[in-house]
């Protein structure tokens, strides 16, 4: 009975540990599939608690710790254990073994027979009950999906997501509405077909509106948890943003994060309205989007894209375009520029990706998207004295200064545009900044009158939906 009980203090320990927290992680080291078992019960745990901090794991009154050091993603292993009531620990990382316990579970029971996947969900440390830490165990009971199918269990455990609806296949039409936090699609799971990719829409708001979107790896004939985790106020690519973690028989399988979205920038100085199609098909991305405008997210499963973009009034081709490899988990800005009807360079997309470090002072990328300009400095004025910013200087047509942005002091500047290596600006501009603002600015337009002229567009990314602004050269 002492070594069972050892089994399952480990086994609940995880499941403390789930509940305490851990580190970061998109795999299980060390996962084992299911358990074939005539007796006892079995229990394995999946961290799905975004900010909790790594963790050993104790029974009450054993001195060793069972599990150290688990980490946010991890599936433990399943562990057999005898039925029983036990009292499980949780330290840091590291601390002393007799030192308090950051978090107790209290006596759990654990019946016979059972097979669970308890889930570790909320926030630690929270004392609000809309979102506190918590387990959710899930008894496992699948339905056969029948041959050629995921069996598929769908858990909501992101802790400041509201309810949502479950849009499988993402065709606009959700199959599972007003799904509350901390809620889940039962036992049987939803079988899905296996083999292929899935696309999984998030929908929320009254009425509702997409919010996000997945693309899943191609499923296994398998059971399959999918978990959404993390948090939607997080950027998609940072390690506490929102995603779904996947989780299978042996463990996990991964964590999936949120298709990449893209914002298109219109910035063709000759160029008519256009609409953008995936290249060779009738599917519109975009549509009517004049110069200086930005158009709403689009967000596409992960890859590269040829684009078609056409004239709006009359679907006369502008220009086929390719994009880079796009990511899993990040933000783009594509910036249409160059000349449509007859010129050098000639239209075609610069993307750029949205890599913002994290500052209170303003953080400015400087992007040269004006097809006639020649290479530029660009730097401060004062009124009669230039002084180039080195991140900002020698900057050719589709060219941009580092992907982090540079934090400015002042939120009140005036900068000046110039011929690289001279000390006069073609152009000056009185900017107005904010504490924290993420913005990306760009040289746009013709400056020898080619088509609308030479001005900056302000792209602000601080927040989703992105927003643009147009500044005039100082008189």
């Amino acid at each position: 009975m002492r070594n069972s009980a050892r089994k399952l203090t480990v086994l609940l320990a995880v499941m403390a540990l789930v509940i305490a927290g851990a580190g970061c992680s998109d795999d299980d080291d060390d996962p084992v599939g299911v358990p074939d078992v005539g007796f006892g019960a079995s229990l394995r745990v999946v961290h799905a608690s975004p900010n909790a901090p790594a963790v050993d794991v104790y029974a009450e009154g054993v001195a060793a710790p069972l599990i150290t050091d688990l980490a946010y993603t991890e599936t433990s292993k399943y562990l057999e254990l005898d039925p029983g009531t036990y009292n499980i620990q949780l330290r840091g990382a590291g601390a002393d073994p007799t030192s308090a316990p950051v978090f107790e579970t209290g006596d759990i029971a654990i019946p016979e027979t059972a097979i669970v996947t308890a889930v570790a969900a909320g926030l630690f440390g929270s004392a609000d009950a809309d979102d506190m830490f918590r387990v959710i165990p899930l008894v496992e009971d699948w339905k056969d999906p029948g041959a050629g199918n995921a069996a598929v269990r769908i858990l909501h455990a992101s802790a400041d997501a509201p309810a949502v609806a479950i849009d499988v296949g993402n065709d606009g039409t959700p199959e599972i509405t007003d799904f509350a936090r901390f809620a889940e699609t039962g036992a049987d799971g939803v079988a899905l077909p296996a083999g292929s990719p899935l696309d999984i829409g998030i929908w929320a708001g009254n009425p509702l509106g997409r919010v996000t979107a997945f693309q899943t790896p191609a499923l296994p004939e398998a059971n399959i948890v999918l978990i959404a985790t993390g948090l939607l106020g997080e950027l998609p690519r940072d390690d506490m943003g929102f995603g779904l973690l996947a989780v299978g028989p042996s463990g996990t399988v991964g964590l999936i994060r949120q298709n990449p979205t893209v914002f298109v920038l219109h910035a063709s100085p000759d160029a008519p309205a256009v609409d953008v199609f995936v290249g060779g098909t009738d599917t519109e991305l975009v549509g009517d989007l004049s110069f200086s405008n930005l158009s709403p997210a689009v967000q596409v499963p992960p890859a590269a894209y040829s684009l078609d973009v056409k004239v709006s009034s009359s679907g006369a081709l502008a220009g086929t375009v390719t994009t880079p490899e796009l990511m899993a988990g990040e933000r783009y800005l594509a910036i249409a520029s160059g000349f449509a009807l007859g010129g050098t360079p000639g239209f075609t997309l610069l993307p750029y990706g949205e890599k913002f470090g994290e500052s209170a002072s303003p953080q400015v990328r400087v992007v040269h998207a004006s097809p006639d300009a020649p290479t530029v400095d660009v730097g401060l004025w004062d009124g009669a004295v230039f002084t180039p910013v080195s991140d900002y200087s020698g900057l050719s047509f589709g060219d941009a200064s580092p992907e982090a942005g540079l934090a400015i002091d002042a939120m009140n500047i005036t900068v000046g545009v110039a011929e690289a290596g001279t000390n006069n600006p073609a152009a000056t501009f009185d900017l107005t900044l904010m504490g924290g603002q993420k913005a990306f600015a760009i040289a746009a337009g013709s400056l020898f009158g080619n088509g609308e002229s030479f001005r900056l567009m302000l792209v602000d990314a601080t927040e989703v939906p992105w927003q643009t602004a147009q500044v005039m050269p100082n008189p």
